[in-house]
């Protein structure tokens, strides 16, 4: 929406004030356009992997308790390139529930279960100014791996608290791309 009111501003400078006049709008456009594109990404067709949730770093990887389903587990962290997509997507095939505990002052988590029975939650927290993440799944919903299932703006940090049985592929520093990246296996 932004892209298209910029570039709609942009036309109607353009047409009463002429194009040096519109070229500020025509950047903008442009800046929108690479700020919110979200490509087609390749999901790799690997029995029982988690794909990466988002673009970025992984910033950590470490064994902790899991707040949301109160159960000792991986949490790998990744932070958001500020430039880069800002989508986030499913890092499993699974059925969206409701997770039992939400901790206060903690953002909320999707709790993802696959139909092999194991339990992923997928936390998008804030963004550098502090915008809310946006959530397209709701609880009930089927989605799929590598599905689109939020938006963070100007990027953020997601954590993925995985089964504490799961194997990382990935270490810290490591940049991965979200939807197309292995970053764990399940094992069972």
């Amino acid at each position: 929406m932004p892209v298209l009111a910029s570039v709609l501003a942009a036309v109607l400078v353009m047409q009463f004030a002429g194009f040096y006049a519109s070229l500020a709008f025509w950047i903008l456009s442009l800046l929108l356009a690479v700020i919110f594109r979200d490509p087609d990404r390749d999901v790799p067709a690997v029995p029982l992997a988690i794909v990466c949730p988002a673009d970025g770093r992984v910033s950590s990887i470490s064994m902790m308790h899991d707040p949301y389903l109160d159960r000792p587990a991986i949490r790998v962290v990744i932070q958001m390139n500020a430039y880069g997509v800002y989508s986030t997507r499913s890092p499993v095939d699974g059925k969206v529930l409701d997770p039992p505990n939400i901790p206060p002052g903690v953002p909320h988590g999707v709790w993802l279960r696959t139909n092999e029975g194991d339990d992923i939650v997928l936390v998008m927290n804030r963004g550098r100014l502090h915008s809310t993440p946006r959530c397209y799944v709701r609880i009930g919903d089927r989605v799929g791996q590598g599905q689109r299932c939020g938006f963070i703006r100007l990027g953020g940090q997601v954590d993925l608290y995985l089964p504490e049985s799961s194997r990382t592929l990935v270490t810290a520093g490591d940049w991965v791309q979200g939807g197309s990246d292995v970053i764990a296996k399940l094992i069972h």
